[in-house]
């Protein structure tokens, strides 16, 4: 199987960097082909602008899902982004790795969503949900925080359950098409500076989430997806059909 691990972390020493490389052994050696873009280590610009666009369609305004379309259509898409959208085609499973920061990813992989995810190529009006350009590809966000586990429940001060705050992530990959795996959630992440466990015990937490997390991929055939509408579930009007 082909993997792709897109990282997203500033620093290379992080606890998500450390993740990452034991996502990269686990998987390697039960025989799979892996992958990592490092989206601070490339220098990925996730803003998107006009500047990308060398063949626009309209000089006097930046239409983003017109010069998008274009783009595609006329193979003039940035290097950068081509080279992302030939790594996520090759892989069969993807794994977007990150720290919760405000709730929500990092701008720089939101920005890697807003850019790769190239409309009118890779998603169109029919081209979606269950019927999306990546059907048959499998997803799964690892995430860290540096909150108690305790906190992620409905109205806790972790901000509620994790699937909830991520629903826009996941729901996104789902919009493309992918099988999406319920989240990763490695709890109590922060520097130890600022934790009030001993140090010894601080190493120890973090060694056993590494084994957890490289459990959980050995593991992962067995996981039930998480669960989200399709074509067939909406009416006309793109809500939930009523019996």
């Amino acid at each position: 199987m082909n993997i792709l691990i897109v990282h997203c972390h500033p620093e290379k020493q992080s606890f998500n960097a450390s993740l990452t490389n034991t996502a990269e052994k686990t998987l390697t050696k039960q025989g799979h082909n892996v992958e990592i873009s490092d989206l601070y280590a490339i220098n990925f610009d996730p803003v998107e602008k006009a500047i990308h666009y060398k063949n626009r369609v309209n000089t006097s305004k930046f239409d983003v899902l017109s010069e998008q379309r274009n783009a595609y259509k006329t193979d003039t898409l940035s290097k950068d982004v081509k080279e992302q959208i030939e790594k996520i085609k090759k892989c069969d499973l993807l794994i977007l790795q990150f720290p919760l920061w405000w709730h929500q990813q990092p701008a720089m992989l939101k920005g890697w969503f807003d850019r790769v995810f190239v409309a009118g190529g890779l998603y169109t009006s029919k081209m979606r949900y269950d019927k999306g350009y990546f059907k048959g590809k499998k997803a799964i966000c690892s995430v860290t925080s540096g909150a108690p586990l305790s906190t992620f429940t409905k109205n806790g001060r972790g901000g509620g359950e994790i699937e909830t705050i991520l629903r826009s992530i996941t729901f996104s990959l789902h919009y493309m098409g992918f099988t999406v795996y319920p989240t990763f959630l490695s709890t109590e992440i922060q520097n130890k500076d600022f934790t009030y466990k001993s140090e010894e015990q601080f190493k120890i937490d973090l060694e056993e989430n590494l084994k957890a997390w490289s459990s959980h991929l050995k593991n992962l055939h067995k996981i039930e997806p998480l669960k989200f509408y399709g074509w067939k579930d909406w009416d006309e009007k793109g809500n939930e059909k009523r019996d």
